[in-house]
């Protein structure tokens, strides 16, 4: 059975994730288990996650999934904003909830280090050759 779609299009905020993370060099979309993936070789970020709290989902449906660096990742962690994904979290990937007026400087950063952590040598000297 396949996942339903968790997400539209029509989404500004969507938009604006998917303008940055298709910036970066051969960088692609599709989606998976209901939601916007973006990926090269292998996954670098998503839009949308969720959490179990108390036995129940709660959803984040406005939220770029990234891999930071570990450094990162702690300081991430403690803005409000953010939080551990089901099943992502345990690998290192951290979720932070994104509105219109966000820091779109931070989330290309963010997005552009995900990638590198992520995408093959050739596309990391790519995006370093820009």
């Amino acid at each position: 059975m396949a996942h339903p779609r968790m997400f539209s299009d029509e989404d500004p905020v969507l938009r604006r994730v998917r303008q940055r993370a298709l910036a970066l060099p051969e960088a692609k979309e599709k989606v998976s288990h209901g939601r916007p993936t973006f990926y090269t070789g292998k996954v670098f970020a998503y839009y949308g996650g969720a959490v179990r709290v108390d036995h129940e989902w709660v959803q984040h449906g406005q939220a770029v999934l990234v891999l930071p660096e570990e450094s990162e990742r702690e300081a991430l962690l403690e803005a409000s904003r953010s939080f551990v994904p089901a099943y992502l979290g345990p690998s290192g990937w951290v979720g932070l909830d994104l509105t219109e007026d966000a820091d779109w400087t931070e989330v290309a950063e963010l997005l552009e280090d995900s990638y590198r952590r992520t995408a093959p040598r050739r596309l990391v000297s790519l995006l370093d050759g820009r």
